[in-house]
């Protein structure tokens, strides 16, 4: 029975020409040997399994072998090549600093590096993992690295180039390996699964090629357990379920009735996916790098960025063709806050859950978001509405006031001119974000949690919308009821006095008082309003954190005032004043003089006694 050895071994390149994924790195290196300007110090450095130590051997042997081809490769044959290739050449030392990293390893090298080749050009020092060597190996290594006998080519290789000292860097000639390609990985497996007579199929080595990140000694190895594990018939079956990856049927299903807003069967099959051994992390994680993959197949531009077999990138291609872009960035969005909150979360599954739900109802909320102010009006009476619905520029930005709100008659048609709508101006339900209205294209993503979450019945404003009461009814003639008075926003604005004013403010103090908001409260309690303007009230503050807090709390506070005034241009603004603080005597001489400043006669007292004052 022979020895089986690893692929990774087995087809390691043994020239140049043969390295996968580091053109750059080859070429130049051929060149420097073909014009003799080889460098005395190599630094080859990068992620692992990526060709450092290989390319590292193949340029010991090139340079010393006397029988180079036309491709500056070597050729194998000469006894150079070939004492090599057996590990019997006395000019080639490979050494692991791992394992050898004391100021002795480094002493005993240097010895070595004094004798000169017996036979052949060169001798090549490797020294693996030279990151972790210490400080004083370093330092004893720099003079020999910085003028080294013509004979002695140093070669290092790390994955860790910014643990290496300066002094190191600067006397090396720096070559930075690249993570190497999915397209070039699969190749490469698919060579040898001709050579060694193991059947394929190429949706699995792309998976195969995508786990290894880069690295070709990774692929190699999974392709070998795979090969072991399914008696040389690799299947995309065979793949996902010995590396225990998601297949990707999972994350188009899951597509599908998202964009459907199925949330039972979206449910469903995630806990399908939990019952299969897989982690909620690492599905989420999974449907966001799925949704990534369908933005990217959006573009034709950006196709060549989806890192998977043919046969994937037409599915992927089709379901992006049916998905819109704001229902994709919001899910990514949800993703990836799902995914900042799952490692702190006690119920971990039920962040997943609610992230899914969120992202079924995203259709309805774009759908929302999308809905114009009025079916019927042109694009001038849209114009006329949307001034009549802004909110007035000297207050902040806030939401629509608690104004009832009315439906729009039965018999408004596509048809009816402007002049035959009625007054009162029907709103239709607006998310909790005026800014969502404008952008229909990507909501806030507030909205999905402030609005409800499933169609509104006609007639029922959204759950952002503010309405005066609870109690509100819908009368036959579908407008709203309710038991406070009718104000149709933007035609409020009966005056006030400053007394008028102050009786709602106390009121208003109370309530939050009674809702234990010591901060705003006391923001409201230490100076009293100021009315400069009809419609203005300015608030004193003395720092930046009080006018963070009452921006927090300016909606609801507005649409108090705004509701109980009768005056719907009401605003709020801020303005800052110094807080006094009286000098505060911190020493009994300095109390002592305060208290003679306000009784003279107390000095009197001390001298006549003759009493002296401690500090």
């Amino acid at each position: 029975m022979e020895n089986f050895i690893v692929s990774a071994r087995k087809y390691r390149p043994a020239t140049f020409e043969t390295v996968v994924g580091q053109q750059h790195i080859t070429g130049t290196l051929k060149n420097a040997i073909k014009n003799n300007q080889l460098a005395q110090a190599f630094l080859f450095c990068g992620p692992r399994g990526v060709g450092k130590t290989t390319c590292a051997r193949i340029l010991a042997k090139t340079i010393n072998c006397t029988n180079l081809t036309n491709d500056v490769e070597a050729c194998g044959t000469c006894e150079s090549c070939v004492s090599f290739q057996t590990g019997h050449s006395f000019n080639f030392h490979e050494l692991d600093a791992a394992s050898n990293n004391s100021v002795d390893d480094i002493r005993s090298l240097i010895e070595q590096v004094r004798i000169p080749p017996q036979a052949g050009k060169y001798k090549i020092y490797i020294i693996d993992e030279v990151h972790m060597l210490s400080a004083n190996a370093f330092n004893a290594f720099l003079k020999t690295l910085e003028e080294p006998p013509s004979y002695a080519i140093f070669i290092l290789a790390t994955t860790e180039k910014h643990k290496i000292l300066p002094t190191i860097l600067s006397r090396c000639q720096i070559f930075d390996f690249n993570r190497i390609q999915v397209d070039d990985i699969s190749g490469l497996l698919n060579k040898i699964a001709g050579r060694e007579n193991i059947s394929v199929e190429a949706d699995g080595l792309h998976i195969i090629a995508q786990k290894a990140d880069g690295g070709l000694r990774d692929a190699l190895s999974m392709f070998d357990q795979i090969v072991s594990y399914t008696n040389k018939n690799l299947t995309y079956k065979s793949v996902i379920d010995n590396l225990n990856i998601l297949d990707y049927d999972y994350y188009f299903r899951l597509t599908q009735y998202l964009t459907s807003a199925n949330v039972s069967q979206a449910l469903v099959l995630f806990d399908e996916i939990l019952n299969n051994g897989f982690d909620g992390n690492n599905f989420i994680n999974g449907l966001a790098s799925h949704l990534r993959n369908l933005l990217v197949a959006k573009d034709p531009q950006t196709v060549k960025l989806l890192e998977v077999s043919e046969n994937i990138r037409q599915k992927y291609l089709s379901q992006s063709q049916q998905t819109q872009i704001s229902f994709i960035l919001t899910a990514l969005n949800l993703a990836n806050q799902c995914d900042l909150t799952y490692k702190n979360s006690k119920n971990q599954r039920l962040q997943v859950e609610l992230a899914l739900i969120k992202m079924c109802h995203i259709p309805s909320v774009l759908q929302l978001a999308q809905m114009p102010i009025t079916a019927s009006t042109t694009a001038t009476d849209s114009d006329q509405i949307k001034k009549k619905t802004s909110i007035s520029s000297e207050a902040p930005a806030v939401t629509t006031p608690k104004a009832p709100v009315e439906t729009a008659p039965k018999a408004a048609t596509e048809s009816t001119p402007i002049a035959e709508l009625p007054k009162t101006i029907p709103i239709t339900p607006q998310p909790a974000n005026p800014e969502a209205a404008r952008i229909p294209a990507m909501p806030n993503l507030n909205s999905i949690n402030k609005i409800a979450l499933k169609p509104n019945n006609a007639g029922s404003p959204a759950k952002g919308t503010m309405i005066p009461s609870l109690t509100s009814m819908t009368n036959a003639d579908g407008e709203i009821e309710s038991d406070e008075p009718k104000y149709v926003f933007g035609e409020d604005k009966e005056p006030f006095s400053f007394e008028e004013l102050m009786v709602l403010w106390d009121e208003y103090v109370l309530k939050v008082k009674d809702e234990n908001k010591i901060n705003f409260y006391t923001i409201l309690t230490t100076n009293e309003p100021v009315l400069t303007g009809p419609a203005e009230i300015t608030v004193l503050i003395t720092n930046l954190a009080q006018e963070s807090i009452l921006q927090n709390e300016l909606v609801e506070f507005l649409n108090f005032l705004r509701t109980r005034l009768k005056n719907f241009d009401l605003g709020i603004v801020t303005k800052k004043v110094e807080n006094k603080i009286e000098n505060r005597l911190y020493t009994s001489i300095e109390r002592y003089h305060y208290l003679v400043e306000k009784n003279p006669k107390l000095e009197d007292l001390r001298k006549r006694f003759n009493l002296d004052l401690l500090p």
